[in-house]
């Protein structure tokens, strides 16, 4: 199974449709599969006392104006779907709530991506396995019971999905990783699993992944860490995106079959070299 990578712009964009699209060309010169992004309906997910209460940024000086300031619109998501065709890479967004979820089934996304905090929104769960598209499902902040349950949704309506194993702190020390989860979480359910990563170092942790059997890798992008915004340090700066991705791709093959044979170049060391005494 090759290895399925996922650039999470997310908010990174900072609600600038040209730093989206830089981001989405990075991606693609890169050789990543598929960029995501993420959505929101405000007044649903936050509750009016906290979209009132202060938050400086750069739209405004109240939490309502950020969270508005990061939101991109019906129109913009056509622009980001036409655009994503066009350089030839699929495209896809986490939905936060019941009426962004029907907002992205508007279009003809080749996925779906299940957040982390969204494990315990079953409404939402339900909806997403209904469309029968494929889901990556983060599994940050959940208990295995959590997990169990969410499985059990996307069996019962007979939709394909991945587990990403998660550990949603951001930036994510890398002592946190837990990787085993990977493993642990293949043999307790019998599909596959990848990782979705919020370290600051750029490949130790990913790699390791891989080599744990991780079947998709997600990490976030970022022009330059030092951007305005929540995700900028838990992100890979669109200069090392080529070396990340040349690297996870060759473990598989570093990795080997695990058979013992002697290759045909070490075929030639052997008669070069091997020392054969008879007792």
């Amino acid at each position: 199974m090759s290895l399925f990578l996922i650039a999470e712009v997310g908010i990174n964009h900072n609600g600038d449709m040209t730093i989206a699209k830089q981001l989405i060309d990075a991606a693609v010169d890169a050789g990543f599969n598929a960029v995501k992004f993420q959505k929101r309906t405000i007044e649903d997910v936050y509750t009016q006392e906290f979209l009132d209460s202060p938050r400086e940024s750069p739209w405004g000086k109240t939490q309502r104006a950020q969270k508005e300031g990061l939101e991109f619109s019906h129109d913009q998501y056509k622009e980001i779907s036409d655009y994503c065709a066009s350089r030839n890479i699929q495209w896809s967004a986490s939905a936060w709530d019941l009426k962004s979820q029907e907002f992205i089934n508007t279009f003809d996304c080749a996925f779906n991506k299940v957040a982390s905090p969204m494990l315990g929104n079953i409404p939402l769960l339900r909806l997403i396995a209904s469309t029968g598209k494929k889901a990556y499902i983060s599994t940050g902040m959940s208990t295995l019971e959590e997990i169990d349950d969410v499985v059990e949704i996307f069996k019962n309506a007979d939709c394909d999905f991945e587990l990403m194993h998660c550990n949603s702190t951001y930036p994510m020390k890398e002592e946190d990783a837990n990787l085993l989860c990977i493993p642990m979480l293949r043999d307790r359910y019998k599909i596959a699993v990848g990782y979705s990563g919020h370290e600051s170092s750029l490949l130790k942790v990913c790699a390791a992944a891989v080599a744990l059997g991780a079947t998709s890798i997600e990490r976030h992008i970022t022009l330059d860490r030092a951007m305005y915004g929540s995700d900028q340090a838990a992100s890979i700066e669109t200069s090392s995106l080529k070396g990340f991705v040349e690297a996870v791709r060759a473990i598989p093959g570093i990795l080997g079959s695990g058979k013992k044979v002697l290759s045909e170049s070490e075929l030639v060391a052997r008669e070069k070299l091997r020392i054969s005494v008879q007792g």
